[in-house]
């Protein structure tokens, strides 16, 4: 359901009007974040968005500062808009998916991340940034995999060790023995 509306969303978008100058909003937003104030970027980002929803810009930036704000869910869907909005500038494609890369790393979502430094590279194979991210990436999943495997090796000793222990006897408390004296009493 929700790729259904992902795609009727696109489609809306796609026939506003793609000629549209950036806003000034944009621009200041720009300005903010190259300042490093991306809350202040973060406002006029979506100041333009509201002037021009179809934006790659605004949506690709908004996710920037987003993602300096460490709200990488935000972020996410902002690079998702963003990707969604560009098809022909290659460049802007990989970037939109680096950063989505990014985002769901940040998230933990190693498995999908994974898959989106791959469409990144597929947009533009001469990324080193984005091959590096890939390769991090795939070394977490390989370490959490490695981490899940012993983790499974330890609960199966554990379990062996108690199998063990419930097939021993069980020692029987001793009765106290008496002694010749209290024999004859």
């Amino acid at each position: 359901m929700k790729k259904y509306n992902f795609i009727i969303l696109f489609i809306l978008i796609s026939f506003q009007l793609f000629a549209q100058k950036e806003s000034p909003d944009v621009r200041t937003g720009n300005k903010f974040y190259n300042s490093e104030k991306y809350t202040e970027a973060e406002v006029e980002y979506r100041k333009g968005l509201q002037k021009n929803p179809a934006s790659f810009e605004a949506n690709y930036n908004l996710g920037n500062s987003l993602f300096r704000q460490n709200k990488y869910k935000e972020a996410l869907e902002q690079y998702k808009m963003a990707a969604a909005l560009q098809t022909e500038d290659k460049a802007k494609i990989a970037a939109s998916f680096h950063n989505t890369g990014n985002s769901l790393l940040a998230e933990k979502k190693i498995e999908e991340s994974i898959e989106a430094y791959k469409l990144a590279l597929k947009a533009n194979p001469k990324d080193n940034d984005t091959r590096f991210n890939l390769a991090f990436a795939q070394a977490l999943l390989k370490k959490q995999k490695n981490d899940k495997d012993k983790d499974k090796d330890k609960d199966k000793d554990k379990e062996k060790e108690k199998d063990k222990e419930q097939q021993q006897p069980k020692p029987q408390p001793q009765q106290p023995q008496m002694t010749k004296q209290n024999a004859q009493q």
